[in-house]
């Protein structure tokens, strides 16, 4: 049998105000899975992450963490926080230590280790995002994406089971896009269940096993990436842009050339148009 790693059940929100922001949001994320949620600003993604480990409490429905549902007590809380990691999407609201050390330290000592054991896990976690040696830096020198690897180091040094990141490369440089989907990667690897949050579309393309269309706080569509990403009105409906791939494929079937457009990397749309010009020949 599958296991559910984390599941939302008919997760509705409101605000104070009367605002709804999510409406019957139902989702499974599956052990080991790398799930991207997509939608326009607004749509509801970052209200749907802070259910995702009790930061926020659903106006109806509810979140079940391998079953369990999440029960909005201290100590239960603090049980969740341990298997479920959030990454905000500005590192400022995460980095507030004077030292990189101290930030990473946070978590884990929260967690009440020893002493030794927090400074075994804040060596670990920079090295696994490559900001070794940055120890005593004050993080608010780092650059945007230094900033971002240490706010992920200091989840990591916790050891969550889920990683829940909200816009992980937003305002990355393409170099610093690639280091974080290399650490996501490697952390999945080693049997972490990763879930973002994006508009990235290239990026989604690269990283998601399966991806969700949240859209006015309603889940308008799941799939993996083929179904998504070919089907045109939902893009638009969505307000996402289709990868250049599916783009390119599109054209040349409405040129007449019988290409399928759910391909997505490069290699395959490479491929489909080979394909059609020896038909063609």
């Amino acid at each position: 049998m599958e296991h559910i790693h984390l599941e939302t059940k008919n997760l509705s929100f409101t605000y104070p105000d009367g605002t709804e922001a999510l409406r019957n949001v139902n989702i499974k994320i599956k052990r080991g899975e790398k799930i991207a949620i997509m939608g326009p600003n607004g749509a509801g993604k970052s209200t749907l992450f802070s259910h995702f480990n009790g930061l926020s409490e659903p106006t109806s429905g509810h979140v079940e963490i391998d079953g369990e549902k999440i029960v909005y007590e201290r100590d239960d809380l603090l049980k969740v926080r341990q298997k479920v990691g959030i990454v905000f999407q500005d590192p400022n609201d995460q980095l507030f230590a004077p030292t990189v050390k101290e930030d990473v330290a946070f978590g884990p000592m929260n967690l009440g280790l020893e002493y030794d054991e927090v400074n075994a896990r804040i060596t670990e976690s920079l090295e696994m995002v490559g900001m070794s040696g940055f120890e005593d830096k004050t993080p608010h020198h780092l650059s945007g994406g230094q900033q971002k690897r240490v706010a992920i180091a200091g989840i990591v040094a916790m050891r969550p089971e889920i990683m829940i990141l909200d816009e992980p490369t937003a305002g990355l440089d393409p170099e610093g896009v690639d280091k974080v989907l290399n650490i996501l990667n490697k952390l999945n690897d080693e049997g972490m269940s990763i879930v973002i949050s994006s508009h990235d579309i290239e990026m989604v393309n690269h990283f998601a096993d399966k991806i969700f269309v949240l859209y006015n706080g309603e889940i308008i569509a799941e799939g993996d990436k083929h179904q998504i990403f070919s089907d045109k009105e939902l893009l638009k409906k969505a307000h996402l842009k289709a990868p250049v791939t599916t783009e390119i494929l599109y054209k040349l079937k409405e040129n007449g050339l019988n290409v399928d457009s759910e391909k997505i990397s490069i290699e395959e749309t490479v491929e489909e148009i080979l394909k059609a010009k020896k038909i063609n020949l």
